[in-house]
């Protein structure tokens, strides 16, 4: 299998960090083609950062539209441009917001999300209403390092996340989405000091891809180039 990771911000280390999550949790031989953002902010923390994200994310997918590929992976939780990605693709695109949340859904109770920077704060509760899982919230909270912050020194972020993600507990979530590409790697770590199972974002989004996948298999489709994404391409030149 070949999927392509798009990171829509400009910061290198951080898709990095996604594929060598992501790698650990999709099957062996599976190749990561991982893509960073051409232009944009270093790291996306606000609506004027995630709308440049997306037309970045857009950009990237144009990028590839020769690679023949099975899935593409949106490494950005918000999953900015997702519809626009999935109109352009052949092949399926997972969003780490979209996926994160419908596999919480899949268990009874209500979750929560755990993520770096308030502004997304408002930005996740209007995500997960268009996705229709605002029933199944049951909070949504941020740490004052932005996901950036957490990426450059995640030690440092442990004991916020770890308060929030208790906080997330208090207001009945059963399980907790920590969320954020610059979170890579963080779930397992916090896992022995919270009280509730965690869910990784990176985890969900490889999970997600891999369903999709197979249902791509069984109907007989295999890997494949977007001719929408390079007459997307076209359009910019």
């Amino acid at each position: 299998m070949r999927i392509l990771v798009i990171n829509p911000n400009m910061t290198q280390d951080i898709t990095a960090r996604v594929v060598k999550a992501a790698q650990s949790f999709l099957p062996m031989g599976t190749e990561l083609v991982g893509v960073t953002g051409r232009f944009g902010s270093p790291y996306i923390t606000s609506r004027p950062s995630f709308a440049v994200g997306g037309h970045a994310a857009l950009d990237a997918l144009a990028g590839h539209c020769s690679t023949p590929l099975d899935a593409v992976m949106l490494a950005c939780f918000g999953d900015p441009a997702l519809a626009a990605l999935r109109e352009i693709s052949a092949v399926p695109v997972i969003g780490m917001a979209e996926a994160s949340c419908h596999l919480a859904s899949r268990s009874a109770g209500r979750f929560s999300i755990v993520t770096g920077g308030a502004a997304w704060v408002p930005m996740l509760e209007e995500f997960v209403a268009s996705i229709g899982l605002t029933a199944r919230l049951a909070s949504i909270k941020a740490t004052a390092m932005t996901g950036g912050e957490i990426a450059r020194d995640p030690d440092r972020a442990l004991d916020a996340l770890a308060g929030e993600i208790s906080a997330c507990a208090g207001d009945g979530a059963e399980r907790v989405i920590l969320g954020g590409a610059g979170l890579a790697g963080i779930a397992g770590t916090l896992a022995s000091r919270v009280g509730v199972p965690l869910i990784d974002c990176i985890e969900a989004m490889a999970r997600i891809t891999i369903e999709a996948i197979s249902v791509d298999q069984l109907a007989g489709r295999k890997a494949r180039t977007s001719p929408s994404a390079a007459a997307f391409r076209a359009s910019f030149m």
